[in-house]
């Protein structure tokens, strides 16, 4: 289910990692592993999270040996924007009175059912 921030719960909890080290480059495993997202929701949301210019993607220049280069990614000025606009939203809802908390995945502010 949505939240109505314009974002997924899957889309949020990926934003919220980012924005936990806005400036960082964080591969896609790592951030599997701080989201609990499986590959196959993970990087289509990285995707989409590029294509709408809010996520900026690129090669690691010096991969470790033995291991293959990985993409790396980290948020635009406006995805850091974007996302901070999003998970305020979704913070601000689930103080409203008469909201009921419903449970979200790692990294984001749960999600509100009015």
């Amino acid at each position: 289910m949505a939240v109505r921030s314009g974002f997924s719960t899957q889309t949020l909890s990926v934003l919220a990692a980012l924005c936990s080290q806005p400036s960082r480059w964080r591969h896609g495993y790592e951030l599997a592993k701080q989201t609990g997202l499986k590959s196959g929701t993970l990087y289509p949301i990285l995707i989409r999270l590029a294509d709408r210019g809010l996520v900026e993607a690129c090669w690691q220049d010096e991969p470790q040996p033995g291991r293959p280069r990985r993409h790396l990614y980290r948020l635009t000025a406006d995805g850091l924007a974007a996302a901070g606009e999003a998970l305020a939203k979704v913070a601000e809802q689930a103080t409203r009175p008469g909201a009921r908390e419903v449970p979200a995945p790692r990294g984001v502010v749960p999600r509100v059912v009015p």
